[in-house]
């Protein structure tokens, strides 16, 4: 009788830790996707007030492509108007570095996306998002993209309530442009 009490006792104390176990192994997950989320919102929050910075002391032009790498920011001099993909009016008044590294979420850098709405800063292609869904498989980011409707809701880019996108104000780009041929003309 003595032995069959211990034997319960030791079976309840080993079901006991692998709840304990099984408990903590969850919450780990869940904090780590809540980690993840919260870390995106942040970066992408950062990299568009270093944009906007660039942009009021530089003036963006524009990008190269329709989704370009933010994997310049750490570029202290450049020759030319042109730094990464980012093309500039003002080159000379470049005050980077604006980091020391560039950032990144599992080892994919973040993009700036040209949509006819604008530019973005997101996740790049391939980063998995707290919701599940995939930057460039599930969500796709193409010139056609309503990336402001995409923030607001909670299966594309928005975690708990916030955004997982920045559109950049760079003005009018044709305004833009235009001074920039009215510069270069007066020279």
């Amino acid at each position: 009788m003595k032995k069959a009490n211990q034997n319960i006792f030791y079976i309840a104390l080993a079901l006991g830790v692998i709840a304990l176990v099984a408990i903590s192994f969850i919450d780990t997950r869940y904090r780590l996707k809540d980690d993840a989320g919260m870390m995106m919102v942040q970066e992408i929050q950062r990299l568009h007030d270093i944009f906007q910075k660039i942009h009021n002391t530089c003036t963006i032009i524009d990008f190269d492509a329709q989704k370009n790498p933010i994997n310049f920011l750490n570029v202290a001099k450049f020759s030319g108007s042109e730094v990464g993909p980012m093309n500039l009016v003002h080159p000379e008044k470049w005050e980077g570095p604006y980091l020391q590294d560039n950032p990144t979420m599992y080892k994919i850098a973040y993009q700036v996306v040209s949509t006819k709405n604008g530019y973005f800063i997101t996740p790049g292609d391939g980063v998995k998002l707290p919701n599940k869904k995939v930057i460039g498989r599930d969500i796709i980011l193409d010139t056609n993209a309503d990336i402001l409707a995409m923030t607001r809701d909670s299966q594309m880019l928005s975690y708990k309530d916030q955004a997982l996108a920045a559109h950049l104000d760079l003005g009018n780009t044709s305004k833009t442009m235009q001074l920039l041929l009215t510069e270069g003309g007066e020279e």
